[in-house]
């Protein structure tokens, strides 16, 4: 039997889906599953990445960028929600790779899914650390001292000129252990925290709209693309950004440029599928959680950054930084509004928490679900005793992914997370094709439309995205594939439960 023809029947996985007694505890609704998306979706990636693509390529026509890459998201999310309304099993992309590619095709999306949820999770936990910094400093409550706070790599100058060097990251320690905890106490708990952190974020998300709207400059949306001979903004370091130097800097192609930049701000709807063997009624409810959570969001996203452009020209979003370009147009545009800065970070913290709530479990199910075919060690699918969730696996995950955030800066993940993101899409949108092809009379309860078109525009989007990505992102990915076939053909291939 080659690799590619080991393959899991779909009775098979059926079967798994319906044993609800040996299997993982299925506790949630549409709304849940909603909720879920939106509690990956929505973080760091509002409030960074908007300020990002309209200060550097797009101006006020980010709002079109976001268009542009929740476009491309829908053709990947139409795929995803077909499959897991007729594979109802943890797992994703990792579990219908297995069913239409085989058994080879199926470990390599998996070991990419890590890049995605572990490397995700991490990365945005030490995100959490700096942000939480900020919060204590704006309330005059003193900030964690700096070598607490970051890994030994780092180090910086305070305004005394006393050189601090960091020791361990504690705070993203902490979030991610007692994040871990909720996830082993039960899915169902998860969820709810989730959702109460999800209505907090989003209240607040509307309210900026809402408060925002009234302070927007209709000068600051014209011209609404930016110009080619648009004059050089001032960077932080005292240099000038040239617009005119790169037509990735201006008018259509900035755009464009500016949804490859946004399209990382829309990862993490593919999560939900992660929980389809924990929904309630999975071939109506995943579709609903995977393609509404996607409408909400990008209907937030389009509003939000209108309100962000219009009230600062999208010049100040060179100068004043990524991470402080809210709470900076807040601070000089709205000053009679200043509570509002506070609030929103708030919101950015409470963004970040729930999207490494959802990694964490995104990352532990598909875990559970490798080990189940014995691809990896049997403790990862070893469920609890009482609460029935893949302890284990989070206990593992937790040291793996906080040796990470404790120790390690965030900019060594890099794009990696985005990268393995972006292959798992372009290999659900092909086995959605491959199985229309293999097996069409098969019950869909949801069908991607248009197919084989949609599933093709999904590649292209993918493929163009990881093109555009760095060259040493690249090379790092290529790497970790190394790694993981090497760990494949010398455990996984000889324990797997489909070998000859």
């Amino acid at each position: 039997m080659s690799l590619f023809s080991r393959k899991k029947s779909l009775d098979v996985l059926m079967a798994q889906a319906g044993d609800s007694e040996k299997g993982l505890k299925r506790t949630l609704g549409a709304g849940s599953l909603i909720a879920l998306g939106i509690g990956a979706i929505i973080g760091a990636g509002l409030f960074v990445r908007t300020a990002a693509a309209a200060g550097e390529h797009a101006g006020p026509a980010v709002t079109l960028s976001f268009i542009v890459a929740a476009i491309g998201c829908a053709f990947a999310g139409l795929c995803y929600a077909e499959f897991a309304s007729m594979i109802p099993i943890a797992g994703s992309a990792y579990t219908y790779a297995y069913a239409t590619m085989g058994e080879l095709i199926a470990w390599i999306i998996g070991w990419a899914l890590i890049l995605e949820y572990a490397l995700g999770a991490a990365t945005v936990s030490i995100a959490w650390s700096e942000f939480l910094n900020k919060l204590l400093e704006q309330f005059h409550l003193g900030a964690i001292p700096y070598e607490w706070s970051h890994s030994p790599f780092e180090r910086a100058l305070d305004i005394n000129n006393v050189m601090h060097v960091g020791i361990m990251n504690v705070p993203a320690l902490f979030i991610l252990l007692l994040l871990s905890l909720l996830l082993i106490k039960g899915t169902q708990e998860s969820a709810l925290v989730n959702s109460v952190i999800v209505i907090v974020k989003v209240a607040i998300v509307i309210l900026f709209i809402i408060v925002g709207w009234k302070y927007i400059n209709p000068a600051n949306h014209t011209p609404f693309m930016i110009p080619k001979n648009a004059p050089p903004a001032l960077k932080p370091d005292g240099t000038f950004f040239d617009y005119g130097a790169d037509i990735r800097n201006n008018g259509l192609i900035g755009v464009l440029s500016g949804a490859g930049v946004v399209f990382f701000a829309f990862i993490g709807f593919d999560a939900v599928s992660t929980a389809a063997q924990e929904a309630k009624n999975p071939k109506r409810d995943m579709p609903i959680g995977i393609l509404g959570s996607l409408v909400i969001c990008t209907i937030l996203y389009v509003l939000f950054s209108w309100v962000l452009t219009g009230v600062a020209p999208y010049t100040d979003f060179v100068k004043s930084g990524k991470e402080a370009s809210v709470a900076y147009a807040i601070e000089t545009y709205m000053k009679d509004q200043l509570w509002l800065a506070k609030t929103v970070t708030i919101a950015i913290l409470a963004g970040f928490s729930s999207v490494i709530l959802v990694m964490l479990m995104g990352q532990s199910r598909v875990f559970y679900t490798m080990a189940s075919d014995g691809l990896l060690p049997k403790m990862f699918s070893d469920l609890h005793p009482k609460y029935r969730t893949p302890y284990k696996s989070n206990m593992i995950l937790f040291l793996f992914v906080g040796a990470f955030a404790a120790f390690v800066p965030s900019k060594i993940a890099g794009d990696l997370t985005s990268i393995g993101t972006l292959f798992a899409f372009i290999l659900v949108c092909i086995g959605v094709w491959v199985m229309r092809v293999n097996d069409p009379d098969r019950e869909r309860p949801f069908k991607t439309p248009l197919v084989p078109l949609v599933p093709i525009l999904g590649v292209v989007v993918c493929t163009i995205m990881i093109v555009l990505l760095p060259r040493d992102t690249q090379l790092s990915a290529l790497g970790w594939m190394v790694l993981g076939l090497l760990v494949y053909f010398g455990y996984s291939k000889a324990n797997s439960k489909l070998k000859e």
